[in-house]
């Protein structure tokens, strides 16, 4: 409330379809957990819009037969699978994932804002809180062995409103994993990774032009700045 005693006007803006408005800010990032994730830093996150849930195979089909784009290894004869087609794309390598984006008028997250999506503002572990609950993601304690409808697990839901930031599958940012510039920062874990895996703050890396059954992508989209 304000010191007048009215209510603080609250910033809305409008967000593309499929995706969601993030308001940025100063934020805190990182944790004391494990020492990839150190230290803990305050950044300052410029508003952004970012997907409601992970690019499906269904969306990514679109691409390949508009681009003729390389398919995933998975699909038969190039063709998705029509029963995964609400499934999250994987088999990407970044260079995949990065063509998609563009493609669809977007971009990759930059870890920072991955983060500030998946965890909020008040430095919690997990999309839904501190604590590890396996029925909330898709992931090793789950025990299905595989990826699922990307908004099955509606109690896992962010801070942000976004879907499956913890399992399912690995998703592509922009950001390079550390100086040398060699690998890029995946997030968010699998549905083969344990509970440390899939927390908010992990750090995940691979080679650029790496794939994997696990490795898909999440889009984000810049918020256009008043003239």
């Amino acid at each position: 409330m304000a010191a007048d005693g009215s209510e603080p006007t609250r910033e809305y803006v409008a967000a593309p379809r499929g995706m969601v408005y993030v308001a940025g800010g100063q934020v805190t990032l990182g944790s004391l957990v494990a020492v990839d994730e150190n230290p803990v830093h305050t950044a300052v996150v410029a508003p952004f819009f970012i997907d409601i849930a992970p690019v499906t195979c269904s969306d990514y089909a679109r691409f390949v037969s508009a681009t003729g784009h390389r398919a995933p290894k998975d699909w038969r004869d190039g063709r998705m699978v029509p029963s995964r087609a609400d499934h999250p794309v994987v088999w990407l390598s970044w260079s995949d994932a990065a063509a998609y984006a563009e493609w669809a008028g977007k971009r990759l997250p930059t870890e920072s804002e991955w983060e500030l999506a998946a965890r909020g503002t008040d430095g919690r572990q997990y999309p839904w809180g501190d604590d590890f609950d396996g029925s909330r993601c898709n992931c090793r304690a789950t025990g299905i062995g595989r990826t699922t409808p990307v908004r099955r697990f509606p109690d896992g839901v962010s801070p942000a409103g976004c879907y499956d930031m913890a399992g399912n599958a690995w998703e592509w940012t922009a950001s390079w994993h550390g100086p040398d510039r060699q690998r890029r920062v995946l997030r968010g874990g699998a549905w083969g990774s344990g509970p440390m895996t899939v927390r908010a703050v992990y750090r995940g890396r691979d080679y650029p032009g790496y794939w994997s059954n696990t490795y898909g992508v999440r889009c984000a989209k810049s918020v256009p700045t008043s003239p």
